[in-house]
């Protein structure tokens, strides 16, 4: 029931603020309209999308007097990576000049150098100094998100919270107070309060309909974002069906924001987990056709091979992991351990499958390749042991035997970092099966001996 309010309201939100901000773009055409920048993410995988900024305030409630608000405050523009998402590309801030003719603007500066020093009793003292004073309210409401940034990076996340939700009920009508509410949903997740969350990240977008829109592209940064992180909440709480609807309504957006390859890539883990394999496939040809240069592209290709496993396409199936298996890790050099744990998996995966299914020949190409891939002992030997059994089911003791007995030639090597209980047993069982093909080959022998001597006798009768 929750789940099908949030969509309601989620639908409701998006559609009010798409006329809000074709309304407040048309009322702004011709006059140069500002928009407004995005405090920096701390994603690195992800070009940034550089923005402009406002430099001109929003109308104040019609009982007081028309004045410009201020600029995106500047403790929200400079803080470290709380917004950090691999959803949306990032943005650059640009600087806020510091007004040094504000009163307690002195002691405010000194706080927040307190606080990069990590001087954190101290900034906190002059913080509350500022918020306890007469100074301007400009200072108040960054004195406020300091110290709430602060307890954030300090890990009290429940202080952090209190501090937020009081810079809101003080500044309802603050330019950030959408920004802080996205931070609070954030935080939320963070603290395990998953339905918490989900109610700031909607409230960002009723929030932002009620702003003044000078700052549209500000706002329609937030509102992505919060959309995602909707995503993400559930994607990260295990209900993949919900993670997957709205993952497919985000890529109906025409956001060039929108990292893409990111959700397209978290939809196909969403559809794998729901087993709905024509769905990860379909997914998954998208991916391959216009992401192919990324970093995830192992882990498609498995989860498609996979899927077209069960699908009985065998020979697709085959295709991926091959291409997989063949492919140099040019597409990974930013995670390089994460291609070959792929590569392993996948071959492992999909070769143990077709060995118990009986498929003997498609294994067999499968472990050969893979073992191909590095001569460290740690990866060849259970490839290579993996061959032997094959050939045993094929009716070749003897290349079984000899493949046993390359096995064994390397057992040296097995010292140091190479050393393992796994590979140990490696080793043990590659020794017995060894002898045990022997003692059945040399039977085999004798006994093909005894039978033709028994046939020359008879011959000569």
């Amino acid at each position: 029931m929750k789940a099908r309010n949030f969509k309601r309201i989620l639908e409701h939100a998006t559609a009010s603020l798409i006329v809000v901000f074709a309304v407040a773009t048309a009322s702004a055409s011709g006059q140069g309209q500002p928009s407004g920048s995005f405090p920096k993410t701390a994603s690195s995988n992800h070009p940034p999308a550089h923005q402009s900024q406002g430099n001109e305030g929003v109308a104040l409630s019609a009982n007081t007097n028309q004045q410009a608000l201020p600029e995106i405050n500047p403790a929200l523009r400079n803080a470290s990576g709380t917004l950090s998402t691999d959803n949306i590309l990032d943005a650059s801030r640009g600087e806020t000049e510091v007004d040094p003719s504000k009163n307690y603007q002195g002691m405010l500066d000194k706080a927040i150098q307190h606080k990069r020093d990590k001087l954190f009793t101290l900034a906190e003292e002059l913080f509350v100094r500022v918020l306890n004073s007469d100074a301007p309210v400009e200072l108040h409401r960054t004195a406020c998100l300091e110290l709430a940034l602060m307890a954030q990076d300090n890990k009290q996340n429940a202080r952090a919270q209190q501090i937020f939700s009081q810079f809101v009920s003080r500044f309802p009508d603050d330019p950030d107070t959408a920004e802080v509410m996205l931070r609070q949903g954030l935080l939320y997740r963070e603290m395990g309060a998953p339905v918490m969350a989900l109610s700031k990240f909607y409230a960002v977008m009723t929030t932002a309909l009620r702003l003044k829109l000078d700052r549209l592209d500000y706002y329609k940064r937030l509102v992505l974002q919060a959309q995602t992180e909707i995503a993400d909440t559930y994607y990260l709480q295990g209900k993949y069906g919900e993670a997957a609807e709205f993952q497919q309504r985000l890529l109906k957006l025409d956001s060039p924001l929108l990292n893409r390859s990111q959700i397209v890539y978290k939809l196909i883990r969403s559809l794998a987990a729901l087993k709905r394999d024509s769905e990860v496939v379909a997914q998954s040809d998208v991916f391959l056709a216009h992401y192919s240069d990324s970093a995830d592209l192992a882990e498609v290709r498995f989860l498609m091979a996979d899927s077209l496993k069960k699908l009985g396409r065998t020979r697709d199936a085959m295709q991926q992991v091959l291409l997989l298996l063949k492919t140099q890790q040019a597409a990974s050099t930013n995670r390089p351990a994460d291609w070959v744990y792929w590569q392993q998996r996948t071959g492992n995966d999909i070769a143990n499958q077709l060995y118990k299914e009986g498929d003997y020949i498609n294994s067999l190409e499968i472990y050969r390749t893979l073992s191909m891939l590095n001569t460290n002992v740690t990866w060849q030997m259970p490839a290579w042991y993996q061959m032997g059994l094959v050939y045993e089911r094929l009716q070749q003791p003897q290349k079984a035997a000899d493949i046993y007995g390359q096995i064994l030639a390397r057992e040296k090597e097995a010292t140091g970092d190479n050393a393992s209980a796994s590979l140990g047993a490696v080793f043990d069982m590659s020794r017995w099966r060894k002898e045990h093909l022997e003692w059945q080959l040399k039977l085999e022998r004798k006994t093909a001996l005894v039978k033709a001597g028994s046939e020359d006798a008879a011959a000569t009768r």
